[in-house]
């Protein structure tokens, strides 16, 4: 993508080369037989730059190196409301364990919370606080009413 005042950085190529040279997979994915239906990002806390730079997280986080973080969910339309994203919630949770986290931690909507009557998936693509819960997170702080921090210690 270019622009008059020079090349603007294209997500998609920055996500291809941080795969392509990533010691560790930046994400899971989910299939249903042999067809991809969701993703999750998953990785050390300290490696989103967008987590570290959040002024309202910033404010309820403490330093911890081996904290895991659940950046985003994206889940295929004709899968959501399947389990689709309890699943890649867990195996998120093992593969943390795995690579030597000790805890996990996400930033999911309150769907309670929100004033709402209906809700868009693509608004809840940081999870929903339900789904944390159900998969044994707790919550540890709020930046706003309606986006808790979940953790779940290993």
């Amino acid at each position: 993508m270019s622009s008059s005042s020079g090349s603007k950085p294209d997500n998609r190529q920055a996500l291809r080369r941080e795969i392509t040279h990533a010691a560790t997979p930046p994400g899971l994915i989910a299939y249903v037989g042999d067809q991809p239906v969701g993703w999750t990002r998953v990785g050390p806390r300290s490696a989103f730059p967008r987590v570290q730079g959040n002024r309202a997280l910033a404010r309820v986080l403490t330093e911890d190196p081996g904290v895991w973080w659940v950046t985003c969910f994206a889940i295929d339309s004709r899968h959501r409301r399947s389990g689709v994203g309890s699943a890649l919630l867990e195996a998120a949770v093992t593969f943390a364990r795995d690579q030597g986290a000790t805890a996990v931690q996400g930033h999911p909507v309150d769907v309670a919370a929100l004033s709402a009557t209906r809700v868009s998936g693509s608004a809840l693509y940081t999870g929903t606080k339900a789904m944390f819960v159900a998969a044994g997170f707790s919550e540890v702080a709020r930046t706003f009413p309606t986006r808790p921090v979940m953790q779940l210690v290993m």
